[in-house]
């Protein structure tokens, strides 16, 4: 008798939102990402901008199976009839000199930007973000992930997490929390949130979704729901529409408790241990950013 092959089960959504995946660099959690749109099927799915690190990969080349992998996944779910829109942002910006061209490619749709109406009647503006850099002026920390402040963060990062796999602890963004410590980045993200509420209140929408700033968040800004999608970088996170219309940030390391290994440890063990390799490595971390800085 022949064997059969059987998908994996999926969550079904009405709608996936994803951004700043950065593929093409070291920091992008392409195996995360690949492990998520696996495991997910939609009717929409929105590509918010930096899929495609084109600045990093003027300078370096960098590509595994794990991007690979994710690339497929996302042409796959193209043929199998989910509606794929593709929002450049500013480190894939090459694509948007296809914009007037009004290009459709392998069934993956290039806008500029969209308005998304949800299941139960919102519509929403979606969109990258980064064409309001220069109202919030952002600290430099924050500026560009070219920029040297964060590329050190994220080495530092790749190095924390590197020692949690080896110790069988699950993934934790240490440059996420590095970025949360800066009161300058702080309060740069509060005046691009705002900025973005302000656009799409402008608009006559009911809120927003971007992403850009590597920093998920969901909350009402004077009655304008904002709505940040986060990254694949350090936090590994998604926005999913359900079919009733109601929405879901979701931190996909953090529900999976990623961590690829089959070690495991003792609580007391991992306090400990995390504690001491957090401090140690933040120390580092904030000695080396503020140098550059």
């Amino acid at each position: 008798m022949g064997s059969e092959s059987f998908e994996p089960l999926r969550t079904r959504y009405r709608t996936v939102f994803i951004s700043d995946t950065h593929l093409g660099t070291k920091g992008c959690r392409s195996d995360f990402l690949a492990d998520f749109l696996g495991k997910v099927s939609c009717d929409t799915l929105y590509l918010v901008g930096d899929i495609i690190d084109g600045w990093r990969l003027k300078k370096s080349w960098y590509w595994d199976s794990h991007h690979d992998e994710v690339l497929r996944l996302i042409l796959r779910m193209a043929r199998d009839g989910t509606d794929v829109v593709y929002i450049p942002g500013n480190h894939d910006e090459m694509f948007r000199a296809w914009l007037p061209m009004k290009l459709e490619i392998a069934g993956v749709r290039l806008c500029r930007d969209a308005v998304h109406e949800t299941a139960d009647g919102r519509k929403f503006l979606v969109m990258h973000g980064d064409s309001f850099d220069s109202v919030v002026r952002y600290a430099r920390f924050l500026a560009l992930l070219g920029d040297r402040a964060y590329v050190a963060a994220l080495v530092v990062n790749r190095w924390f997490n590197a020692l949690r796999r080896r110790l069988g602890l699950p993934y934790r963004s240490l440059s996420a929390w590095l970025k949360r410590q800066v009161k300058g980045a702080v309060m740069a993200i509060d005046r691009f949130e705002h900025a973005l509420a302000d656009e799409a209140r402008g608009r006559g929408l009911d809120g927003v979704v971007c992403g850009h700033i590597h920093h998920a968040e969901m909350r009402d800004i004077g009655g304008v729901l904002y709505i940040n999608d986060g990254d694949w970088v350090e936090s590994c996170t998604a926005l999913v529409e359900h079919e009733d219309g109601r929405l879901e940030l979701i931190d996909w390391a953090e529900r999976n408790r990623l961590s690829f290994l089959q070690r495991r440890v003792t609580q007391l063990e991992e306090r400990r241990i995390a504690e001491l390799a957090e401090r140690r490595i933040a120390e580092i971390a904030a000695r080396h950013i503020s140098n550059i800085a």
